[in-house]
């Protein structure tokens, strides 16, 4: 198995600290005890992708390196019997694309305990164009409705709503009968919000306020929150007596400018939401809800195709805060 060749997006380094990508063939690594060889179907573009693509020292420890945190494929060689040959799997967070060589490959090898069964209402497409922007908007809403959140209550706010967490978020709450007001910079994307199920699309000034008062008029029922920063303050000041916050992005800034008076005097609870080391348990019950009573009938709808050889120009685009949707890499083309 360790003469296998392997097809990928290689990142390197020169000796004069220049980064470069490349498509390439390298050769596969070798398969540890509970170790699978997947050979890939598909992956997807997420920001941490696209940093890692641009050689970021906070994602990428060593050199060369293969971006890629999300894959769903075929198992080739297992180590692990609770995967056999031919099985469906996906593989999201972990170290994957990261700490170990990621997806953007015709093979990977993963540590069994980072997989799950692909569910069987999910097709592979769909389950990249979840990928982990989905399966944490996942999680953001099942915090809202686990907290107790009504349909009545009162509308949703969710910042960064044309990213891919922000996008499917956005899709999951319409698809539960909630009323969603959808943030966003992007004038030209307000349409496209309303049809995914936004009720409402604001500019990204509502939430980016330097107003001292440490609450402000209590308008929806909770939040979710890609951004962090002044947005997430700027909201937390926003939610209504006993809602609810879930935080998952830090695109806006990592400090969090407020008080303690939304938690104290509101009882505002904030959720954070940690997709790549999510308990077993929890990744495969959010999976299971993704392909049966949480699938969305019109999920494709946010699905923008790439492949190895059209990514890059993607990848400006979502640094530079240009991209929408959810890119999904068909990694056999």
């Amino acid at each position: 198995m360790s003469k296998q060749q392997i097809h990928c997006y290689l990142v390197e380094q020169s000796e004069s600290k220049e980064i470069r990508s490349r498509l390439a063939k390298v050769q596969a690594p070798k398969l540890q005890e509970g170790d699978v060889l997947v050979r890939v179907e598909c992956s997807s573009l997420n920001y941490k992708d696209a940093m890692a693509a641009t050689g970021n020292p906070g994602i990428v420890k060593s050199f060369p390196h293969i971006p890629g945190i999300d894959a769903v494929g075929v198992v080739e060689t297992s180590r692990d019997s609770r995967f056999e040959v031919g099985d469906q799997v996906i593989a999201t967070g972990h170290e994957l694309g990261v700490e170990r060589w990621g997806a953007w490959a015709s093979h990977v090898v993963a540590p069994s305990d980072w997989l799950v069964q692909l569910p069987a209402g999910l097709s592979a497409i769909e389950a990249m164009t979840l990928g982990t922007a989905g399966f944490t908007a996942a999680q953001c809403v099942a915090a809202i409705v686990d907290h107790g959140c009504k349909t009545d209550d009162g509308p949703i706010i969710v910042s960064g709503a044309t990213g891919g967490v922000g996008s499917i978020a956005v899709m999951l709450l319409a698809h539960l009968g909630y009323q969603i007001v959808a943030v966003t910079g992007k004038q030209d994307r307000h349409a496209w919000l309303k049809e995914i199920g936004a009720s409402e699309v604001t500019g990204r000034d509502s939430l980016d306020s330097d107003a001292k008062r440490p609450l402000l008029k209590g308008e929806f029922a909770a939040g979710i929150d890609t951004v962090g920063g002044k947005v997430l303050a700027t909201m937390l000041k926003k939610i209504q007596h006993r809602g609810c916050v879930a935080c998952c992005g830090v695109t806006g800034g990592a400090e969090l400018p407020t008080t303690v008076f939304p938690f104290i005097l509101r009882g505002v609870a904030l959720y954070g939401i940690d997709s790549a080391w999510c308990p077993d348990d929890l990744r495969t019950d959010i999976w299971d809800r993704l392909a049966t009573d949480w699938k969305l009938p019109r999920l494709l709808d946010a699905k923008v195709d790439l492949t190895l050889t059209t990514v890059d120009a993607a990848i400006n685009a979502i640094l530079e805060g240009k991209f929408a949707g959810r890119g999904v890499i068909r990694i056999a083309e």
